[in-house]
Parts: structure tokens; sequence; C-alpha cells
């Protein structure tokens, strides 16, 4: 089960990943852990993208694409992944249709998890953490029973500052700007499926499972 898993901030994809993970044993894959890895290793590439992250400057496609090869390439990858923010560009996305042919990868399939700007704006803007211990609530979905104070600790709880809503909508804005291209890129291959991020969590892990096995 080859997954490119899409879904904007907020939409639940760390959710369903896990729950992937779970029930189909293949590595959830993001963007981050790969670099992680790579400069762990300190494989070529890897000694690359950290040069240009300490210099401040993007990694180029070329450093990204090697790493997303190396990582795919590695053994438990043989019976699926789940690449998770990857790719972000029509460059990236060309570019990994390469890498996966090279790598005799075949059957991949898109599953974006859609969510409303206003929900998202409402679940990324809820979130609040407490100065004292630092555990995370958020005012719908999982609020402190003592209101504004942490109910582990009586901390203080404060919302951080680039969980505002100002911010936040810059964030969705840049993402919904960015994948458009990517969504009827994978809907011309025919290898696409938008899954509705607002049911239960349950509900949108079932819808994911049937898409992939083209029920």
């Amino acid at each position: 089960m080859y997954i490119l898993l899409m879904g904007p901030p907020g939409a639940g994809k760390g959710t369903q990943a896990a729950e992937l993970v779970s029930k189909f044993a293949i590595p959830h894959i993001s963007t981050g852990d790969m670099f992680r890895a790579a400069v762990k290793e300190q494989t070529e590439l890897g000694k690359q993208a950290k040069a240009c992250m300490d210099a401040g400057q993007l990694v180029p496609d070329s450093v990204t694409i090697g790493i997303v090869k190396e990582r795919l390439a590695q053994d438990d990858c043989s019976k699926g992944f789940i690449l998770d923010g990857f790719p972000r560009t029509l460059e990236q996305a060309n570019a990994l249709d390469q890498t996966l042919a090279e790598l005799r990868i075949n059957g991949s399939k898109v599953v974006n998890i859609t969510v409303p700007t206003e929900e998202l704006v409402a679940r990324l803007t809820g979130r609040r953490i407490c100065k004292g211990c630092g555990a995370t609530f958020h005012v719908m979905f999982n609020p402190s029973q003592k209101g504004e104070t942490c109910d582990k600790c009586g901390g203080e709880l404060y919302q951080r500052a680039d969980d505002n809503e100002e911010t936040v909508t810059k964030r969705l804005t840049v993402y919904l700007d960015q994948t458009k291209p990517l969504i009827q890129y994978y809907q011309d291959k025919g290898i696409y499926t938008e899954i509705d991020g607002l049911q239960s969590i349950d509900k949108v892990l079932a819808d994911i499972v049937t898409s992939l096995r083209g029920e």
C-alpha cells in the first residue's frame, strides 16, 4: 500500500497516519523525519541538506528528491509506506514519479483529507499550552476542566504566537495555493481521492481504507 497523504494543517493527518500504520504495518514517513534521519546518518545528501539549513537556505529540490529516494529504497518500505508532506510542488511530483518508477513501485494512491478553512482556523487557534508543565489542551476538543488554568498542575494556559487567527489563516492560504496544481495533477492521473475531514475520526479512517482498497 503506497499512500501519498495530503491535507492542510489541522485536518487530522497525523491521527489518520497513526491508524493506517497500525492497520497496514507500513511506515509513516514525513519530510521532517527524512531530513532528520539523513542528517543524523550523515549521508552525502544529509550533509548537503544540513549545510543549506545551517545557512538559513531552502534545501534544493535535487537534494530533497535524493533524500526521498534514499528513504523509500529502505527495506521497511518494501511493502508500502505513507508519504506525508511530499510532494509540495509539481516539480517534486514529477520527480517523485520518476523515483517510484526507478524503485519499481507501482499502484501508489493519493488521499487528501479536506476540511473547510473556517473549521481549520477554529481547530488551529483553539490550542492552549500550560506554562507550567507544557500540557496541551484545546478549547473545543480537549479543554482544561479548570478553564484558563491547567487541570494537571494549575499552571496558566496560553496561546502560542503562531496559533493566532491571522498567522493561521496565512499558513492555510499558502498551503491551499500551493496544493491546487497538485490536486489537478493527481486527478488527471486517476489516483486521487478526497476524504471529508469533518466526519468522525473512525469514519474518516473507514473512508480512507475503502478508497485505498478500491471498494
